[in-house]
This record gives C-alpha cells, structure tokens and sequence, in this order.
C-alpha cells in the first residue's frame, strides 16, 4: 500500500502476518460449550432482573403474615419466603437490578479512568508514564473495603459513589494491561506509517492502537464483573448498602441472621451470586481463548494426531525404510515430508518428498523463495519442528535413519549436528551474559569443567573474530552488535565439535560488509575443520560465495539440483533461471573467479 492510497483512506493498516482468524473469534466463542452454557446463564440471568416489574409475582417489599419463614414450593412462594414474610422469587428479581447496575458502574467507572491511562502512558511516554504510573502505585496500596467503609461514614449507603469508587481502585490493572500492549504496538511499523501519512496522535490511537487492545480489555472486563459482583455483595453484606432496596448481598445478610430458622432462604442468593461470578470467570477463560492468536490452531486428540502421523510416514516412498547414505556422504536426506494438521482431521504438506546428499567437507546450499519449504526442511534434520507436525522419509546421519530414531536424533543434536541461527539478537537470552551462555552450553553436551570450559570459550571467540573476548565474554547481548552475536552463535554452534553444521540464513540480518566477514568465516571454519553444512539462504550471492553444491526449492520441492559451476552456467529448470535472472552478472563473475 502507498502512502498516498492509506492518506486517502485512513485505514487501519493490519499488522505483519495478521491472524486470518481472529476476526472470527465469535465464531471460535460459540463453538465452546463452556462459553456457550456461561452466555445462556449469564442472558438468562439479565432477563431475570429486567423482567422483574412484569413477572415478579410480588413487589420486592410486600409481606404476608403466612409466608414468614415459608419453605421452598409454598403456594404463591416458589422460593419460599424470608423473616419478613416476602415473596423470595419477588425479591431475587427485583434485586438482579440493582446487582447489574452495580457491576455496570464499576465496570464503566474503571474503563473510563483505566484505558486512556494506559493509551497515554504507553503511547506519548514522556512526562505522562512516570506521572500515571505513580498514581496507579498509589491507588493501588489502597484497601477497597477500608476504603469503602470510611466512605459510607461521608455519604451513607449511596450505591453509585460507593460503585464508582470501587472502579477507580480497579482502574490500575485496565492501566497495566493496556499500557503493556500499548508499548507492544506502538513499535509496529504499521503505526509509523500512519504517523509517515499525517494521522494526528489522537486518530492514531482511536483507529490503530485502541484496536490492538481491544482483546484484553474484553477479556479483563469479564473478571472485573465476576468480582464486582462479589464486592456489591460484600459490601451489602457488611451492612453498607441500603437495606431498604432489594440486592442479592441485602438478601445474604437477611437470610444469614435468620439461618437457623430458614436456612433455604441463604441458598438461592448465594447460589446466584456463586454461579454468575463462576459464569463470568469461566467466559473470560473461553474469550482469552478465541481472542488469542494461539488458539486458531487447536491441538488434535492425541488418537487422531498419531492416526495422522502413521498415514503421513506411509507416503514417502518404501525404500527410505531401508535407505543408506551413499559412500562417503555425511548426511542423506530422502523423501522427506513435513505437513500439518488441519481443523477438518486432514493435513496439509508444506515439504514434499526432499531428497539432499551433503558429504564432509561440503557446503550444500538450499535456496529458494519465501515459504518454499527450506528451513523446514532443516528443523525436520535437527529435531526441532513443533509437536504438532507429521514428517515422514529418512534422515540418515552417521548410519542411523534419525528419523526412525528420535533418542540418536537428540543425541546427535548439538553435539555432531550444530545450528547457526537467522537472527542473532533474539537467540542470545538477555538475562544471562554471552560468556555464561556458551560456557552452559559446552558444558550441556561434553563434560567439561567450568574454568576449562571458560578457557575454550575464550579461544573460540578469538578464533571467530572477536578482537576482544575477555571483554565479551562479561557483556549482556544488548551491548554487542549483531554481527558480533552472530560470530558468538557461531562460536557456540562450533564449539561442541560437530561434523555437520545447518545454518539458517545467517547472515540475513547482517550488512552487507558484515555478510562477508561472516562468510569468510564459515569457509574458513569449513577448511579447518573439514565441517559439512547445510546452508539455508534465499540468496544466490550467498551461493555463489561460498557453496559447492545447491539445491533450489520450491512450493516444498527441489527442482534442481547439482554443483554450483552447473546451474550457474546451464540452469535446467524455468525457477532456478528466475531466481538467476536478478544477479546473474555479479554471481557468475563470482562462481568464475572461484573456478
């Protein structure tokens, strides 16, 4: 989208890779029973408050003489009737009311203060954060229930400011809620461009920001009701409310006076106010799980899953049961499949049918296009696709199928099969130090004691380029560079020894002149140390620089494949020509200059 066509719109730009499914969550919301039984509760409980003044069989204060102390099914007092002789059905009605009023105050009461507190803080930062961020400490080191009871003192059982205050003491989590995502949102791109455009802060906020934040400040609001419930109730309970108005704590505090002579008339409004808060606690549960991104993708039954998983295996061809690495080949990949599940109980394959040899010594590039299968090609290699995946085919390293082998698979993993990373910064822990993280990890897959461990650490670092490892080795990753991450990945990725190293694009997020000093660094780790590697990357350049052979993928397929001189020089396949067509000057004079 052009700037010019989002001026003339103004319309909400989506986040990258927006959830197709999350403007369906009502649909995911009425496909759980829970939720479904809560709705139909919660409906029916508002419709019996509101219907009160037509279908209450009694005014909420008429007594009669002979439904003192009724017991439940008397004629005329389905519910019986309390010490006073009035109707309980009547009353529980009528109460409803002003229940739901109540839980609506608090709930109006902390939105109106909570949200755009949050707005601001988290979007305009500034003086306004530290400022809100401190009255929200205070308010929240207030007690509610002290709190409520001096204010009954000043303004005597007045349901609204008793209400209102309450939500004021709420507001603090609506703040801390919105203010986390707030902070989230306002780094996406999406809302730059829109301040690139023009858009005022204010329309920004409204259109884009507020937006984002509407699912946990749904969600929220559903625990906030649950408990405002509880509080009106306590607080009637506790004699501060107006006796003179039926409520479901007026109620529990007249029946509990007189439980020993009517103990029926403490059941109904504890149950009802038990089960409506249970209802709204239990609905927040279920819209945290059709507003959340996560839950578009629901685990199949285990039964079902393993069901898949057989049949998935059973389509890659019947001779990678048996199959062997060709002489001298380090790793042998054939037929492998990687799907997933679907909604519907079938699947989907995003590789289809792999097949790669990469001998010691070698650098195996696997190139192609977005979403063309490469890096889950490498996962199924490593070990490390999720749970929920179906791979099928052989994986043959060092003799063993670790594919039919999940235990050598493990063993294998990080030990003689390393990964270098495609992003750096976001696989170093920020919480830990650079040197404690390798030093763990070498000392996780040889042992090793600590001080030796350090030592060899150390002369990695060194060996990957690093000018000064001591200095490194105490710093946090957010005071290195991401080129210098990257040689601490690859100085961890080495470390253990490995014969075969997958790197997923490793030098994506790097500039241009570090990309060089990163690829100089690989061949010459290669030379060194005779390493195969599988080299994810969708850059020809790449290849061209630094790889043997390629195989170039796409739609989950290789459809070439061969050395590098080859499908430089006499491309078979129209894909391969197309992703040649781009660089093809600089990458031959680079594949020439090699020869």
């Amino acid at each position: 989208m052009t700037a010019e066509t989002l001026a003339a719109t103004d319309a909400p730009v989506p986040p990258p890779a927006p959830d197709r499914g999350r403007s369906r969550w009502t649909g995911r919301l009425l496909r759980n029973p829970v939720a479904v039984v809560c709705l139909v509760f919660l409906t029916a409980a508002v419709l019996f408050g509101l219907s009160s003044p037509w279908l209450a069989p009694h005014a909420p204060d008429a007594t009669q003489l002979d439904a003192v102390n009724a017991p439940p099914f008397t004629p005329g007092h389905p519910l019986g009737g309390d010490g006073s002789g009035r109707d309980i059905l009547s009353r529980l009605m009528w109460g409803t009311q002003r229940t739901l009023m109540a839980c609506v105050i608090i709930l109006v009461s902390a939105l109106a203060v909570g949200v755009p507190a949050g707005l601001i803080a988290g979007y305009r930062r500034g003086v306004a954060d530290p400022l809100i961020n401190w009255v929200s400490d205070l308010i929240m080191t207030m007690p509610g229930i002290v709190l409520l009871i001096a204010l009954y003192t000043l303004t005597g059982p007045n349901l609204v400011v008793a209400m209102g205050v309450f939500g004021v003491l709420v507001a603090p989590s609506y703040f801390r809620l919105v203010r986390g995502v707030v902070l989230g949102v306002r780094k996406e791109l999406y809302v730059d461009a829109a301040m690139v455009v023009g858009l005022s802060d204010t329309r920004i906020i409204g259109r884009h920001v507020l937006w984002a934040v509407r699912a946990p400040v749904i969600i929220q609001s559903s625990f906030v009701l649950g408990g405002g419930i509880a509080i009106q109730a306590a607080v009637d309970f506790l004699g501060l409310g107006d006796p003179s108005q039926a409520s479901w704590g007026v109620m529990l505090q007249e029946a509990f006076a007189n439980i020993y002579t009517n103990g029926w008339s403490v059941v109904w409004p504890a149950t009802l106010i038990s089960l409506t808060g249970l209802a709204l606690v239990l609905l927040g549960n279920a819209l945290r799980d059709a507003l959340q991104v996560g839950s578009v993708r629901r685990a199949l039954p285990p039964r079902r899953h393993k069901q898949l998983a057989a049949e998935f295996a059973e389509r890659a061809a019947p001779a990678t049961a048996t199959h062997t690495a060709p002489e001298g080949t380090l790793l042998s990949v054939r037929d492998v499949r990687v799907g997933y599940p679907l909604a519907d109980g079938g699947s989907t394959e995003v590789v289809r049918g792999v097949d790669l040899d990469v001998r010691a010594g070698e650098i195996h590039g696997l190139v192609g296009e977005s979403g063309s299968g490469k890096t889950q090609t490498a996962f199924s290699v490593l070990g490390i696709l999720g749970l929920e995946a179906l791979v099928g085919g052989a994986v043959v390293f060092d003799g063993k199928n670790l594919l039919a082998d999940p235990a050598a698979q493990a063993r294998a993993r990080g030990r003689r099969i390393a990964y270098i990373p495609q992003e750096p910064m976001t696989n170093l822990d920020p919480c830990f130090k650079v040197g404690t993280q390798l030093v763990q990890g070498l000392r996780a897959v040889r042992r090793i004691g600590r001080r030796e461990a350090r030592d060899e650490v150390l002369a990695l670092l060194a060996k990957v380029g690093i000018k000064d490892p001591e200095r490194v080795f105490g710093l946090y990753p957010h005071e290195i560079s991401g080129g210098m991450a990257q040689r601490v990945l690859i100085c961890g990725a080495v470390a253990a020894g490995p014969d075969l190293i997958i790197a997923d694009e490793p030098t994506t997020a790097l500039d241009v002149t570090v990309q060089a000093e990163v690829l100089d660094l690989l061949r010459e780790l290669r030379d060194e140390r005779g390493l195969g590697m599988v080299l994810v990357t969708h850059n020809f350049g790449v290849v061209a620089d630094l790889c043997d052979t390629v195989s170039v993928m796409k739609d989950g397929r290789i459809v070439e494949s061969g050395d590098v001189r080859s499908i430089f020089h006499r491309p078979s396949h129209p894909y391969t020509k197309e992703l040649l067509s781009s660089t093809r000057v600089v990458d031959l004079e680079e594949v020439t200059s090699r020869d």
